[in-house]
């Protein structure tokens, strides 16, 4: 598969814009999996509920209905991550192929003032077959649990996408070794840029990238810069768990021995 990773700077609260933005990288390159940041479409700092109540989406909503008309058009699937409006507010990400709604994941692992305006995910850690392969999702700050990702490698996730809005500096690196432990691709899709609102400040440090199941950093963009980058990746590299004759990463397990 041709596995292609976004990377945006978003304007707060411009919707329409931050969208073009986005599927104007796109169409520059072609793939069969784009994977797009988190909140890529509405921008991060919030300062009050309000705001997130008037950016905040449906799961078929106006953003879904776009990414899914570009997905119809070339035949791909596209993983993006939004605010979205159900019984509660979530900050989460759609999978989204040629035929509509694949899948929908809600980040369970909310980072500082997000506890703010949304509510901590209840639909798991997904996996989804896709053509191609078998595909997870999970969102930002999710990537400093351990668990997440190992979640997703036992329920027979291949890929991980990863949308992101990264603040701290150690998750490229750390994928790395979420992609080693698990032997599982990883592609981390976060945003550039700097969002000053009134008191609050946050910088972005984007280097979105794509990891394979040997921590081999298969493509990283720059720090400050949009821009997108696709590789070609065989999925089926990830169903190999074994280190050695004797080692087997998910068989070897000792779940009985962790709680004592």
């Amino acid at each position: 598969m041709h596995l292609a990773i976004v990377q945006t700077s978003p304007a707060f609260g411009k919707i329409k814009e931050n969208l073009q933005a986005a599927l104007e990288l796109m169409e520059s390159t072609p793939a069969d999996l784009y994977v797009l940041p988190e909140l890529f479409n509405t921008g991060y700092n919030f300062i009050e509920n309000l705001e997130v109540e008037r950016v905040a989406e449906q799961a078929d909503g106006p953003t879904f209905q776009a990414l899914r008309a570009f997905g119809q058009k070339r035949f791909c699937y596209i993983a993006y991550g939004f605010a979205e409006k159900a019984d509660y507010l979530y900050n989460s990400a759609a999978l989204i192929g040629p035929s509509g709604l694949v899948g929908l994941y809600r980040k369970v692992h909310l980072f500082d003032r997000e506890n703010l305006f949304f509510k901590s995910g209840n639909l798991g850690f997904p996996v989804f077959d896709l053509p191609f392969g078998k595909i997870g999702m999970m969102i930002c700050f999710d990537w400093i649990y351990p668990e997440a990702a190992r979640a997703l490698a036992i329920k027979g996730a291949q890929l991980i996408v990863h949308p992101s809005n990264l603040v701290l500096p150690y998750c490229p690196d750390a994928m790395v070794t979420r992609c080693l432990e698990n032997r599982i691709f990883a592609a981390t899709a976060d945003r550039v840029g700097r969002e000053n609102r009134g008191s609050f400040e946050i910088q972005f440090i984007g280097t979105s990238e794509i990891v394979s199941p040997r921590g081999e950093i298969l493509a990283r963009l720059d720090k400050d810069k949009p821009g997108i980058v696709a590789v070609d990746v065989d999925l089926r590299q990830a169903d190999k768990k074994k280190i050695n004759h004797y080692n087997d990463l998910i068989v070897d397990r000792k779940p009985e021995q962790y709680s004592r």
